[in-house]
């Protein structure tokens, strides 16, 4: 028998199912070539994994790549709404941020509990990452954890219960309670390290293809997933930014440009205008539209944090300065503060959630930041509050609990106003694959940020000086 490899997020086959939703979403009229497609042999896009598990005959992969080219050349009717382009996104939005005349300070200890915050909410996340909700809230209740309170465990778990919904395979080994030595390796705090890579060799004016290279230098393609492994074989077959992020991406609206955005915040105390232009430069390299409004909102919100003067709402409003006000983003965002407002039961407000973003993917980024406006609204500004409702809402459970994290961080102001059961776990000690960085401590990484830092405002005032 001959063994096959089924790539996850990169099979024209598998892509198809994924751009006929995203068409869907996005008000394209695709009925035609979703028919051709089923008449053909074609399924749907997997519901939770990256790849389909059969191989499929190649005459089928053929007519994928046929279909995925005739689906890009159709117009979405928000396009008007929801631009890609910096200067369009600008133009979108009445209440960008004034920039800042003088660069504003934020002093280590601050980014040293940002740091603390990002990693604990992730690995909070972990272990039911691709979990249904139900599924989360029954393991914890099953545990005595429920309102979410701390990390999750399998001791005490009946075993039915855990064959129900099973824990993430990859993750459970090192983020449930009894397993936690130290910050074990995820993709939500690789591409913090490799923006801190790529500040320190190209600068605050890095351009996307910068970042392209680096990538190309510094990771894996195995460490990638959705939009980040498309554009990636993109540049490996020659397509240059921003076209990597358009070509056969139906992960162009996901939320991997988020995940990508602290940095760029952390870097820009007080300055959100500075903070969503730099994350945009990094977003167009695998995302468009909603997908890059991620990234800037959350660069917006950090930056304000960072800057000290603004509590979690007036962060929240920051961010959204910097997103065009009628694209579907800034509805989402929207929608999870006014819900957060309206309901004092959070499990209230996660049903209301699922109930209007439930058919979007759990990857996709518009349910994710209902999600994550409404955790860090009802928590208002609680540590343990914003990270345990980003994760028992769950969605992408450790993404949300990461960036929630790294705000609430920014907030707590140092690393020991965050509780010692989220932060003595993580024996300040980060795993990843990202070269020189693994095994790192949380403290070196704040020094290497606030460095950063110190180098962006030199850079501003000498762009200043007449």
């Amino acid at each position: 028998m001959t063994a096959t490899v089924r790539v996850t997020w990169v099979q024209p086959e598998d892509l198809v199912g994924h751009e006929l939703r995203q068409a869907a979403e996005d008000g394209r009229d695709v009925r035609d070539i979703e028919r051709r497609w089923y008449e053909a042999g074609g399924s749907p896009a997997p519901d939770r994994a990256g790849a389909s598990a059969p191989p499929v005959p190649p005459g089928l992969r053929a007519v994928a790549g046929h279909l995925l080219d005739e689906l890009a050349l159709l117009e979405s009717p928000l396009a008007d709404d929801e631009p890609t382009a910096l200067d369009a996104v600008r133009d979108a939005c009445p209440h960008w941020p004034r920039p800042r005349t003088e660069p504003g300070t934020v002093d280590r200890e601050r980014l040293h509990a940002a740091w603390l915050g990002r990693a604990a909410g992730c690995l909070l996340g972990k272990p039911v990452e691709k979990l249904p909700l139900e599924g989360i809230r029954a393991l914890a209740r099953a545990t005595g954890n429920w309102p979410l309170s701390t990390w999750f465990t399998a001791r005490g778990l009946p075993p039915a219960l855990a064959a129900t919904y099973p824990w993430n395979r990859r993750s459970a080994p090192t983020s449930l309670a009894e397993n936690i030595d130290g910050m074990p390796e995820d993709d939500d705090l690789n591409h913090p390290l490799l923006t801190v890579l790529l500040l320190q060799r190209y600068g605050s004016d890095f351009t996307t293809a910068d970042l392209a290279r680096l990538w190309l230098e510094e990771l894996p393609a195995g460490r990638t997933f959705t939009a980040e492994r498309i554009a990636y074989r993109n540049l490996l077959d020659g397509l240059e930014p921003p076209d990597t992020a358009r070509h056969h991406n139906p992960f162009r609206e996901w939320i991997g440009a988020q995940i990508r955005a602290d940095v760029h915040g952390w870097t820009h105390p007080g300055d959100p205008a500075a903070a969503a232009e730099q994350a945009h430069r990094d977003a167009v390299l695998t995302h468009t539209g909603n997908g890059v409004y991620g990234a800037m909102f959350t660069a917006a919100a950090l930056a304000e944090a960072a800057g000290g003067e603004a509590d979690v709402h007036g962060c929240l409003a920051a961010g959204l300065r910097v997103v065009p006000p009628r694209s579907r983003f800034a509805h989402a965002v929207r929608d999870g503060i006014a819900t957060a407002r309206e309901e004092k039961r959070f499990d209230t407000v996660v049903d209301r959630l699922h109930e209007a973003y439930g058919r979007y993917h759990w990857v996709h980024v518009l349910p994710n930041a209902a999600l994550l406006a409404a955790a860090l609204t009802h928590a208002d500004g609680d540590f343990t509050g914003s990270i345990c409702r980003a994760v028992s809402g769950g969605w992408d459970t450790d993404s949300n609990g990461a960036t929630a994290g790294s705000l609430a961080g920014l907030l707590a102001g140092r690393p020991e106003a965050l509780p010692d059961r989220w932060t003595t776990p993580l024996k300040n000690r980060l795993a990843t694959s990202v070269t020189g960085f693994d095994s790192v401590g949380f403290d070196t990484l704040a020094g290497l940020t606030h460095r950063l830092t110190r180098i962006t405002r030199l850079t501003h005032e000498e762009a200043l000086r007449p």
